[in-house]
C-alpha cells in the first residue's frame, strides 16, 4: 500500500498488540527502499521511570537494535509525570527523562525528537526548554497539527520559535472548536498554518496522517493526500 501510493518513507506508530508483527513489518520495509523515518515512543508513569522502561518499551527497542535500524525516536511522555509539579520542576523531571532516553537510542546510533502530544510535555514551548538543557543530543521537535488546536491563535509565535529545530510536521485539518482529526482541507486554517511555517524557514518532510481506526487506511491517505493537493494548488 505505501509504495503504490507513491510514498519513500514513513514513521512507525505502534501499540503494544503490534509488536509481534514489528520486525516483520520493518523489515519488509526496508527490502522495499522504504525508509523509516521515526518510529513511535510513548511513556506513562504508570509503566516507566527515569532508569527504567516498560516492558514493551524495551521490546520495540530490541527489536530496533536486531534490524540494526537507524532512525529517529518520536518520544512522548504522558502528563501523569507531571501532575502536581510546577514550571522548574516539570522541566527538571523532564529533562531527566529526555536524557535518559537519548542516551538509551544515541548508543543505536539512532536520534530523538520530542512529539507534542497533550498536557504540558505536549507544549512545544516547554519543549523547547529541556532541549536547550540537553545541547549534546541534538534533540528535535516533531510537530503535529492534529495536537495544535490551541496554538492556533498564537501559531506564528510558535512556529518562529520551534523551526530551527523541526524534523517534521503532520498536518490535519485545523478548526478552533472542531474535531480533532479532520482532512486536510476541511478546516480553516491549515493553510496558513502551513505557509507561516514555510515563512518562518520549515521545507519538510511534511506527514500526512491515517489517523481513523474505522476508515481503510489507504482511503484516509488518499483522501489527506487529495485534499492537501487541492489546498497547495496555485490560485
Amino acid at each position: 500500500m505505501i509504495k503504490n501510493l507513491g510514498f519513500e518513507k514513513y514513521a512507525y506508530d505502534w501499540r503494544n498488540e503490534h509488536l509481534d508483527d514489528t520486525f516483520t513489518e520493518l523489515e519488509l520495509a526496508a527490502r522495499n527502499n522504504i525508509e523509516i523515518i521515526g518510529v513511535w515512543l510513548w511513556l506513562n508513569a504508570k509503566r516507566d521511570s527515569l532508569q527504567h522502561l516498560s516492558a514493551d518499551n524495551e521490546h520495540l527497542l530490541q527489536i530496533i537494535k536486531q534490524l540494526d535500524l537507524k532512525t529517529t525516536f518520536w518520544v512522548g511522555f504522558n502528563g501523569n509525570f507531571f501532575e502536581g509539579l510546577d514550571q522548574e520542576q516539570s522541566v527538571k523531571k523532564a529533562t531527566d527523562l529526555v536524557g535518559f532516553i537519548a542516551e538509551k537510542v544515541t548508543a543505536m546510533d539512532c536520534k530523538i525528537a520530542l512529539y507534542n502530544h497533550s498536557g504540558w510535555f505536549g507544549n512545544p514551548l516547554n519543549q523547547l526548554e529541556v532541549i536547550q538543557k540537553l545541547p549534546e543530543f541534538n534533540i528535535g521537535i516533531i510537530y503535529n497539527f492534529h495536537h495544535a488546536h490551541g496554538a492556533i491563535n498564537d501559531f506564528n509565535n510558535v512556529a518562529n520559535s520551534i523551526v530551527p529545530y523541526l524534523k517534521a510536521v503532520n498536518l490535519n485539518g485545523m478548526e478552533v472548536d472542531g474535531k480533532k482529526i479532520l482532512p486536510i482541507g476541511h478546516g480553516k486554517h491549515e493553510k496558513e498554518m502551513i505557509r507561516t511555517l514555510q515563512k518562518s524557514g520549515f521545507k519538510g518532510p511534511w506527514g500526512i496522517l491515517g489517523h481513523v481506526a474505522s476508515r481503510d487506511a489507504k482511503e484516509v491517505l488518499e483522501e489527506n493526500l487529495n485534499g492537501l493537493k487541492v489546498l497547495l494548488a496555485p490560485e
